[in-house]
């Protein structure tokens, strides 16, 4: 579900949940636990990855839809829990996203520091309206704070979805790469990064990103109910629901 592997101090955390990493309670849980703990295990950076083709389709809606109110409200503070970890990392986080990245895959590579992406027929964009779903502010917040206000607007309202070179063109992402390189990409990104002066990156890097960092200062004062009574609203069932047959009736 989550492989960990070490390049040195560098820590790898890999997406292994086939066929898509869809994010269920599971897997956003030891993703959480892993950026948490990484630091305290020697790790000085994180690259978060998927598989060549397939960085994370986001949420796995066909069994959070199984879940009741209470059930969701437990992963939905982990993943926002998630979310902090990655804005208030002590250490430097890379997202390679080796394939297609929509909706919670999105959030998690904007939340990093550095964003390598697969070059080629893939897309990356926050769609939750497009499925019935509000985006929370935190997280426009990010991609505001990543692309511009205006232009955040309008991707957020359309749900829209962005090929590799659109999302280059206005930084959501930093890199296009060949897919066989884009985790390597990543690391020397981060290699590159910790040839400087320890403290002096670690300080400036840490004030460059405040602002992000006390949106998500105290995870138990996010939206968590805002979400829920947005997920379990008639109209939002309605859309998931139908998202949900029209996926397990393709061959």
């Amino acid at each position: 579900m989550l492989d960990i592997i070490q390049h040195d101090t560098i820590h790898e955390l890999r997406l292994a949940r086939p066929p898509v990493n869809a994010l269920n309670p599971a897997l956003v849980r030891s993703l959480r636990e892993a950026v948490e703990a990484a630091p305290g295990q020697g790790a000085r950076a994180l690259v978060v990855s998927g598989v060549p083709g397939m960085f994370s389709a986001g949420l796995d809606v066909p069994t959070l839809l199984q879940l009741d109110r209470d059930t969701f409200r437990v992963f939905w503070n982990d993943f926002f829990g998630l979310c902090a970890a990655l804005a208030r990392s002590p250490i430097p986080v890379a997202a390679a996203i080796t394939g297609h990245s929509p909706a919670g895959g999105a959030v998690l590579a904007i939340l990093c520091d550095y964003r390598v992406m697969a070059r080629g027929a893939f897309k990356i964009g926050l769609n939750e309206v497009q499925v019935g779903l509000s985006v929370p502010a935190c997280i426009q917040f990010a991609l505001r704070r990543l692309i511009g206000a205006y232009r955040a607007e309008r991707l957020l309202v359309a749900g829209a979805m962005l090929e590799g070179e659109q999302a280059q063109a206005i930084g959501f992402v930093d890199e296009l790469v060949d897919t066989d390189f884009v985790v390597s990409r990543a690391l020397a990104w981060l290699d590159d990064l910790l040839t400087f002066p320890p403290q002096a990156m670690r300080e400036t890097r840490r004030l460059a990103r405040a602002d992000l960092a006390a949106v998500f200062a105290d995870p138990t004062t996010l939206p968590v109910e805002e979400f829920l009574d947005g997920w379990f609203a008639p109209e939002a069932q309605t859309v998931l629901r139908a998202l949900v047959a029209r996926l397990k009736s393709k061959p």
